[in-house]
This record gives structure tokens, C-alpha cells and sequence, in this order.
């Protein structure tokens, strides 16, 4: 619950300021009266009219409601509902796109230097940059999930909010997504819904699945869709877990092979490994080495069970990767090891039992830079070293960032 602000500052108080740094969540920081101020809708080096939208102990959320000095970074957001008091979904929509990659570079080694305790030095060796996926800025998103509001309208939440905002086209959504009958214009309502899935696979599939309760029922289109990623066809349930941008998936792959160099007779982890599409690529490469994929979700499970029955020297273990590690369901010694866990990292212990498993080289395919450069520091103490960095923009428009780092060990 909000508490209220020590400097003086009202909710819903506008007040002048200069935007100063970025800030993960899409913010930017700027200061009044010495209270720390995080500004959503504005650039670094911005004078602007900001409204109060949050009060904490010791900062305090804004959105620029009007640009007194703009940025030469600055357009004119695509969409009608990029601003403040409107959808959520996208934080940088009224930045230039190269400057979104500039912006997404500055918080990865802000977030490397503070939580993950790299110098400058080394994060200029690194050459942290993000780089840009094909196809551009919008149309991108082969996966939008909608809320549906009390009128059982289909909409976008707004930023840090329950309330959904009925909108009737999104821009960054897949072309075949913004033209499927779901939203308002369309005259749709879902009045046993709390929210609606649809997909455009790679394959060609478009689909619909609607959710009450947290289950699913599938709407319109095929219930199970075929994507295309690192030279195999993949079927899984429309509602299944597949990342949003078309070109991810072997973007991802690529880097990782890039980075790992898997060779003939090196054994391999994938940690974290849904479907299975890193397990596969390892696959491809080590020859008739076991990999082994680790997975907690029932769902992704059986994907990888399903998508690599081809693939018999690939064993699929169901479970949770700390667990796996901590019980010995999967054991050491091991030459490579793909990493790729939820939003949260890794975590301390299992950063742990990788680096006592004596693996060659781990490549950590992260989706969020704080857990990431918490997960760093773990290994650097351990004395491995983030040896390479890349960063992809697989969410234009958006705050968030993808990475893929290496970690070797100590030189022996």
C-alpha cells in the first residue's frame, strides 16, 4: 500500500522537473526537493510537466503529462493509447527506435554495475549494446493476451493497474492477430471471460482461447499450432508457452550456439527447458552426447516429450531445476549448459551446483537484467567470468530487453 511521501508531494500533483537517467520499468529518474521521482512517457534530459501517480516511503511515480523541453530522441507515439492514464503494455513507444536500444543498453550496465558489480572497464570490453530483430518496430507480437472488463469487453491493462482499458486495435500486435474479431469495434463480448489469448504462430496458425478461471477453452482456430524455430517444426497448444517475436526463437538459438561452440561428444544441460528448443539445437550439434532438458511445467514437459521423441539421446526430466540439482536427478560432469530460467534468475544455489558440476562453458539466456546481474555476481564470486555479453530487442516498444551471456571458469 502507497505511504504517503516525506517531502510534501500530493497524488495526482503536477509539478516541473528535468528528466535525468533511465531507469528499468520503462522510468526515468528526476528529483524534486531531493525526493526521487520515477517519470514514465519521458527522456533523459527532458523538461516537463509531471502528475504524481504513486506516493512511497522515500520516492515517488509520475507520468509527463506535458514536454516543456523535448528530447531529440522524441516521436510521436503510434498508437493513441501509448500515453499516460492509458494502456500499459508499451513504455517507449514515444522514443525514436534507435534510441530504444540505446535506452535498453543504459539499464543493462546500470543494472550489471549496481547489482552485479561490474567496473566500467569491464562492461566497455563486453561492448554491451541491444541489437534490433528483423521486421521492425510494430506488428511483432504473435501472442496477445487481452483482459475483459466488467462489460465483458476485450482490452489492455493500464500501467501498474487492474483497470482495463478497452482499446480497438494493438500496433504492435501480428497483423493476422489485429485482424482476428476480438475487440470492441468488432462488436465481440466475453461475458464468461477474464481474458483472451490469441496467436499467430510462426506455422501459420491463428487461434483464440478464451480464459475463465485461469482455463483455457479454446475459441476459433486449431487448438494446437505449429511453430518454426531452429530448422524443426514445433506443435504445441495454442495456450502453450513459444516467445512473442517471430524472429526470437532462432535469434536466441543462434547466439547460443555462437557462444557455447557445442562440439562432437560434449555433454549438455538445458535448464529451464520448455519445449525443448535449446535441448534440440544442442542436439544437432554434440552428436550422440546425452543432453539432458530439465522442466517444472507439466506443459512444457510434455511439449519436449512430444517435439524431441526424434531426438533419443535427449532425456527430458521433470522437475524443478533446483530440485533436479539438489537431488541428483541430473548429475555432473557435464561440458556445456544452457540456462534460461523465469523472470526471477537463477538464484544462488543453483548457480552453485552448475559451477560444481564443472561444465566448460554456460550461456545464460536471461529476460530480466536485475535477476540476471544478481545471477552474475553469484558467479563472478565463484570466480567464473561473464566472459561474453549480446542483448536483443525481441520487445520493441517495450522496457524489456532479452540477454545472452557466457560464463567460463577459472582458466585451469
Amino acid at each position: 500500500m502507497p505511504i504517503e511521501a516525506r517531502h510534501g508531494l500530493e497524488e495526482a500533483e503536477r509539478v516541473e522537473l528535468t528528466v535525468d537517467a533511465v531507469a528499468p520499468g520503462g522510468h526515468c529518474v528526476a528529483r524534486v526537493d531531493g525526493q526521487v521521482v520515477f517519470v514514465r512517457h519521458a527522456l533523459p534530459g527532458e523538461r516537463v510537466v509531471a502528475e504524481v501517480t504513486e506516493l512511497h516511503r522515500g520516492f515517488a511515480r509520475a507520468d509527463a503529462v506535458e514536454i516543456l523541453a523535448a528530447s531529440p530522441d522524441r516521436v510521436e507515439p503510434p498508437c493513441p493509447y501509448a500515453k499516460p492514464g492509458r494502456c500499459g503494455g508499451c513504455d517507449l513507444q514515444h522514443v525514436a527506435p534507435g534510441a530504444q536500444l540505446d535506452w535498453k543498453a543504459a539499464v543493462v550496465r546500470e543494472q550489471l554495475t549496481r547489482l552485479g558489480g561490474r567496473t566500467d572497464a569491464e562492461l566497455d570490453a563486453l561492448g554491451v549494446r541491444v541489437e534490433a530483430l528483423p521486421g521492425g518496430p510494430l506488428g511483432w507480437r504473435s501472442r496477445v493476451r487481452y483482459a475483459v472488463d466488467g462489460a465483458g469487453r476485450a482490452g489492455l491493462l493500464k500501467h501498474r493497474s487492474h483497470e482495463v482499458v478497452p482499446v480497438d486495435r494493438c500496433l504492435i500486435a501480428h497483423p493476422a492477430i489485429q485482424e482476428l474479431p476480438v475487440l470492441v469495434p468488432s462488436g465481440a463480448r466475453w461475458p464468461d471471460a477474464d481474458a483472451v489469448e490469441t496467436v499467430a504462430s510462426t506455422g501459420g496458425d491463428v487461434s483464440v482461447v478464451a480464459y475463465a478461471g485461469g482455463e483455457p477453452t479454446p475459441v476459433w482456430g486449431p487448438e494446437r499450432v505449429r511453430e518454426v524455430a531452429a530448422g524443426r517444426d514445433w506443435t504445441l497448444p495454442a495456450s502453450g508457452f513459444w516467445q512473442v517475436h517471430p524472429a526470437a526463437a532462432d535469434t536466441l538459438v543462434g547466439a547460443v550456439l555462437e557462444l557455447l561452440d557445442p562440439r562432437p561428444g560434449e555433454t549438455a544441460w538445458d535448464l529451464y527447458g520448455g519445449a525443448g528448443l535449446f535441448a534440440a539445437a544442442l542436439a544437432g550439434r554434440v552428436g550422440d552426447a546425452r543432453v539432458t532438458l530439465v522442466e517444472s511445467a507439466p506443459q512444457g514437459v510434455a511439449a519436449a516429450r512430444e517435439n524431441l521423441a526424434d531426438l533419443p539421446r535427449v532425456e527430458v526430466v521433470a522437475a524443478r531445476v533446483e530440485t533436479a540439482l539438489a537431488r541428483r536427478r541430473v548429475t555432473g560432469p557435464v561440458d556445456l549448459v544452457v540456462l534460461d530460467p523465469p523472470r526471477s534468475g537463477a538464484g544462488a544455489p543453483v548457480v552453485r551446483d552448475i559451477v560444481a558440476a564443472g561444465p566448460r562453458a554456460v550461456a545464460y539466456v536471461a529476460c530480466d537484467p536485475a535477476a540476471f546481474a544478481r545471477d552474475v555476481r553469484t558467479f563472478t564470486g565463484l570466480g567464473w567470468r561473464l566472459a561474453a555479453l549480446r542483448g536483443f530487442d525481441l520487445f520493441p516498444m517495450t522496457q524489456h530487453v532479452e540477454l545472452v551471456g557466457l560464463f567460463l571458469p577459472p582458466a585451469r
